[in-house]
């Protein structure tokens, strides 16, 4: 396929795209036309073998091959109603995969809807990454109030230490030691570094919980504190099994710390790409 014909295709499949409630569709009557297909029974063949492979990968086929009716010109200013289907960039790209790949349009379709849903991928598992630090941040602002709060009721740094270890001994049924081996983390770093955020999450729950408690029910000592850090872990604990969630059975994630460090690293390519468009229009 030439250059021009790759340009032509791409400009008429961009300009097939139509917005619905914030959801980028085609209408599987002009993708038809665009794919090469001249009748719409055969093409009704594709799209239900895309349907299919929708619900095997576990997606709800109606979220991506919603049923329309669309008004139709035939002739002398007269119209009349027929049956549409609109198609998620999702469900295009199911649609491509089954097509005739000896058809032009579709190979063209299948890259060109492969590297938009990896595009779509790319951004959500960002996203996902983005919401881990943000939750391992806001973990270290919690723990750091807490530490301040126990401080003023003569509880020293490791106090604090033990208090919280005994906390995620309560949350994980496992001691540091035994949780970093499982996990295979580094003897040397933090255990929540390399948690899934549902389990950063857990451990923030508990650890407000408890800075919460200390102050309203005005305790002190480090026996009263403990026994309450341990009891706010159990109960978040038994809230996360009785929805199927054991904490210490899910596999750790990868190095927040390294996230952090490929994200800003990310930012920094983004801006300096930036900067050089901004250059080239000077």
């Amino acid at each position: 396929m030439k250059s021009e014909e790759i340009k032509n295709l791409f400009a008429q499949f961009e300009a097939a795209a139509v917005e619905i409630e914030g959801v980028e569709c085609w209408s599987a009557r002009e993708l038809q036309g665009l794919l090469g297909y001249n009748k719409w029974e055969n093409f009704e063949k594709v799209i239900q073998k895309a349907k299919n492979a929708c619900t095997t990968a576990g997606e709800e086929v109606n979220n991506h091959f919603p049923d329309v009716r669309k008004m139709v010109p035939i002739g002398s200013g007269a119209e009349k109603e027929i049956n549409d289907i609109l198609l998620t960039r999702y469900a295009c790209y199911l649609v491509a995969q089954n097509g005739d790949a000896r058809k032009e349009e579709i190979a063209f379709a299948q890259n060109y809807f492969a590297v938009q849903t990896r595009r779509a991928e790319l951004v959500e598992q960002r996203l996902l990454e983005y919401k881990r630090i943000i939750a391992r941040e806001k973990l270290s602002q919690t723990e750091k109030q807490l530490s301040g709060i126990l401080y003023e009721r003569g509880i020293d740094s490791q106090g604090f230490a033990i208090i919280r270890s005994k906390g995620d001994q309560a949350l994980f049924r496992l001691n540091t030691q035994r949780l970093k081996k499982k996990m295979r983390i580094p003897d040397n770093r933090p255990v929540a570094d390399f948690l899934p955020t549902i389990s950063i999450k857990a451990k923030d729950l508990a650890a407000e919980m408890t800075g919460l408690n200390v102050q309203s029910k005005n305790l002190n000592g480090q026996g009263n504190i403990e026994k309450e850090h341990i009891d706010n872990n159990i109960a978040v604990r038994n809230m996360l099994t009785q929805r199927g969630i054991v904490p210490e059975n899910l596999p750790a994630a990868e190095d927040v710390k390294k996230l952090q460090r490929k994200l800003e690293a990310d930012e920094k390519q983004v801006l300096k790409q930036t900067q050089v468009k901004k250059g080239r229009k000077k």
